[in-house]
């Protein structure tokens, strides 16, 4: 009986000898699994759907099988879980919540991932990396497409040299504030981009370990760690005249307007702050050339050393055949990631795509600096905890960071009100 892990390596096998060539393996041209169909179920769609459906493609090249995407949206969560529970799941799914990935995994639902692709991962990943993956210390996916949500983008007119530690980054506001200018431009109506900014200094100032605890809850949210890191983002959140419209004005801006308060044809401020996606929002503008006369630089260090906070898509399995297996190792590999990345819109934490398939020059330094957080890079802490507590709007920690912002003098009440809704939500 031939394994589904000698099948997927007999698929494979050239795989493993590209990692350092810019452009994916050629396909072997085995038909290993001639005639299996599997299905993938991601959000993506359009520009992304056709990258994607790029790197399957790939794969269908080298083992013979089909593959069938479906587009599932917002609505993705939903809709798993309904089919889960109807016994039609797919064979391989991309999910960004990874709660969702945990109760999947103590429900019996996915298969943790065979020995020949946790062995890939091993290669390729760091081990901080790997861990995004793992539930109850059994790897069941890996972090195919990343977002580096530890960048600041700047109006590269408005700074002249770009700060390097969080001291120098205050200095750079206050310079600006002085000279009448308004220098900073946050997104604090949608609760999830504040929270970015609290997981961002609390990994670097507290550590990976301390960052793990606090995403289950095994230490409290009145905890000092975390008292220091809220009395660190009030040297920002604190200062009214950093912010259009001061702090009120903060609190009311969404996403897409604290980019063009930036980039936008009429600026209203020089710096703002959000992952690589903010790019994307720039070139939607118009007004702003990325890497041009838009730019970026890594979050401030608070510590010393650098730290990544990460998101976006992890495969994951839901069942173990010999077809599934062998498309779980290909999307664990450097060949499938390069693919995508070739073509621009993916990061990867693979540490053997290499930087220059990249297809531009920021790009390549945001992959770089993911890559080089080595095992402090960490997924969003948000989305580590329970959904009432870290995804609901109005509520839990979008709510709390929300009130932070209004009112940053109060950081013992902010850390009462967090340590009360976590309390609630991990006893559900």
């Amino acid at each position: 009986m031939v394994t589904a892990a000698a099948v997927a390596a007999l698929a494979l096998s050239s795989a493993a000898c590209s990692s350092s060539s810019n452009e994916p393996a050629k396909a072997p041209g085995s038909a290993a699994l001639q005639g299996q169909t599997l299905t993938v179920a991601a959000v993506w769609s359009k520009t992304e759907q056709q990258n994607f459906e790029a790197v399957l493609t790939e794969f269908e090249k080298r083992t013979g099988a089909t593959v069938q995407y479906e587009s599932l949206g917002d609505e993705l969560p939903t809709v798993i879980k309904t089919r889960v529970a109807g016994g039609q799941a797919p064979n391989v799914a991309m999910i960004a919540q990874p709660g969702l990935i945990a109760e999947f995994a103590r429900a019996g639902n996915l298969k943790p991932l065979a020995a020949n692709v946790e062995s890939i991962i091993t290669d390729q990943f760091s081990a901080g990396a790997k861990s995004i993956g793992q539930v109850d210390g059994k790897t069941y996916g890996v972090l195919f497409k990343a977002a580096n949500k530890s960048s600041v983008w700047y109006n590269a007119a408005d700074v002249a040299t770009t700060p390097k530690s969080w001291d120098e980054f205050i200095s750079e506001l206050k310079k600006q504030s002085d000279s009448g200018k308004t220098p900073l431009s946050v997104a604090g109506e949608p609760g999830w981009a504040l929270t970015d900014w609290f997981e961002n200094i609390y990994l670097q100032t507290a550590g990976p370990e301390m960052y793990d605890k606090l995403a289950k809850h095994e230490i409290p949210w009145t905890d000092p760690s975390v008292t220091k890191a809220f009395e660190e983002l009030a040297k920002v959140f604190g200062q009214s005249s950093f912010f259009p419209g001061g702090n009120a004005g903060a609190v009311a801006t969404d996403f897409p307007t604290s980019v063009t308060n930036v980039f936008g044809t009429n600026p209203k401020a020089s710096l703002t702050f959000e992952g690589d996606f903010v790019s994307a929002e720039i070139t939607k503008a118009g007004a702003f050339t990325v890497g041009d006369t838009a730019r970026y630089f890594a979050f401030p260090q608070l510590a010393g050393k650098s730290a990544v906070v990460t998101g976006g898509d992890i495969a994951v399995a839901f069942k173990d055949d010999a077809a599934t297996t062998a498309l779980m190792e290909f999307l664990a590999s450097s060949d499938a990631a390069s693919v995508w990345a070739k073509a621009g819109g993916l990061l990867s934490l693979n540490k053997k795509v290499a930087n220059d398939v990249y297809p531009d020059a920021t790009t390549r330094q945001l992959a770089k600096e993911l890559v080089d957080a080595g095992d402090n890079v960490r997924y969003d802490l948000s989305d580590l905890t329970p959904s009432a507590f870290g995804g609901t709007k109005g509520a839990g920690f979008w709510k709390a960071m929300q009130d932070f912002l209004a009112n940053p003098a109060n950081v013992a009440a902010v850390q009462q009100s967090l340590e009360t809704s976590a309390a609630a939500a991990y006893k559900k």
